[in-house]
């Protein structure tokens, strides 16, 4: 890739079929893949491929082989591309969510799974056909090697203000926690060195590892009786006392003395909650805002784009320099989230972006519009994105005969 500028650029698109490009990005490169390929909705999918499989007697096998065998070189060649502590976040629908599923356990081993996330992105459902009106899509994600990967699956979007109720007379928001530990599974025989006696005073609040005027030593206890440990150690007792506080509490047996943690809603470095595995259209996008933001840029040229909020997300677990892989590009909207992202956050992250120059349909609005080929759609958004976000754009143009 050649620099057009002085900085690399935000955002590069490879016009070219995948399984051409694919090979020839650095081994080991990319941090994150987000992509959203073609479905197999139940018609002959649109993306003409040489590993197609048409020998099968039953219809829907064949359809569901023949798409299987169109995803198996491209995510190989993308596990190829990913960096050992990168991660591949695929979208789905029901129609292959299952074959998929085999089919990344088969790839990146099942032991990499990281989480399979049922995406809200059209609340109101789809009114048309049989059956249910399906408001949902999924997000299969796959780490390249589990113990190394880089994703946290946890963000400072997550955090609700409410869950944090009371205040400091210096305006600090916090709740309380108990220091013991609820988990049965961690008592005294798992984890002996968490049970030991703290110093309390409910009077003053006041904690230590060490007895004091007034204070009385406590022991973990589950709320029938039986020993508990706490989560702390000793050594981090003694680090943070400003951030225990000895309560009275009500239990089963009447009130007694216990342990708390005022956990603070922000702390150096901000604070994280981990996401749950269902995202919902208020809080990443709909079909409906993601039509609105291509057609802001350059029209309703492109069906069912994705919302740059499902992509920002998947970006918020990530390092703000990451590079970022999407093989099958579609309307932009990876490469738009990560200029986005960069804006918001100040971040460095990279997106390459692969799109093949298959012909747009006759008579469609992609082909009004003069975008003869889906590249084209990708090629005048991420255009769109560069003038008005910033970031700029290289463009390349793959020649499938040269390996």
């Amino acid at each position: 890739m050649s620099a057009a500028s002085s900085y690399p650029a935000w955002n590069t698109l490879h016009v070219g079929d995948n399984l051409d490009v694919l090979p020839r990005i650095p081994a080991g490169s990319v941090d994150v893949v987000y992509t959203d390929p073609p479905y197999n909705t139940g018609n002959d999918f649109a993306y003409a491929d040489r590993f197609r499989d048409g020998s099968h007697a039953d219809p829907y096998a064949g359809r569901h082989a023949a798409w299987t065998a169109m995803m198996r070189p491209r995510l190989q060649a993308v596990r190829a591309a990913l960096a050992p502590h990168g991660a591949v976040f695929v979208s789905i629908d029901d129609n292959e969510a299952a074959h998929l599923r085999l089919l990344m356990d088969e790839v990146f081993g099942e032991a990499n799974f990281l989480a399979q996330v049922v995406v809200n992105l059209n609340p109101k459902g789809r009114q048309l056909g049989r059956g249910f009106a399906t408001s949902h899509e999924y997000v299969l994600a796959y780490a390249r090697h589990l113990p190394s990967c880089l994703v946290d699956g946890s963000t400072t979007e997550a955090v609700d203000e409410a869950d944090f109720p009371l205040v400091t007379p210096d305006g600090r928001r916090f709740r309380y926690l108990p220091l013991r530990n609820t988990n049965k599974k961690f008592n005294p025989v798992s984890a002996p060195t968490l049970h030991y006696p703290l110093h309390g005073d409910p009077e003053t609040g006041r904690v230590s590892v060490t007895a004091f005027d007034g204070s009385t030593a406590l022991t973990p206890v589950f709320g029938d009786g039986r020993p508990a440990v706490w989560r702390w150690s000793r050594p981090r007792v003694e680090e943070r006392p400003d951030d225990l506080e000895c309560r009275v509490i009500r239990g089963r047996s009447g009130e007694r003395a216990d342990i708390f943690q005022r956990d603070w809603l922000h702390r150096e470095g901000g604070r994280r909650r981990k996401l749950r595995t269902i995202w919902l259209a208020e809080e990443i996008g709909s079909t409906d805002t993601a039509v609105a933001e291509l057609k802001a840029l350059v029209g309703h040229v492109f069906e069912s784009p994705k919302p740059t909020g499902l992509v920002r997300r998947i970006l918020s677990m990530l390092p703000p320099d990451a590079v970022v892989l999407d093989p099958f590009a579609g309307s932009g909207t990876t490469g738009h989230a990560v200029a986005l992202a960069n804006v918001a956050d100040g971040g460095t992250r990279r997106c390459l972006s692969i799109n093949s120059a298959e012909p747009t349909r006759e008579g469609s609005n992609a082909r009004l519009a003069g975008l003869a080929t889906v590249a084209d759609i990708t090629r005048a958004r991420l255009a769109a994105v560069a003038d008005r976000v910033g970031g700029g754009l290289e463009v390349v143009l793959e020649s499938p005969d040269i390996r």
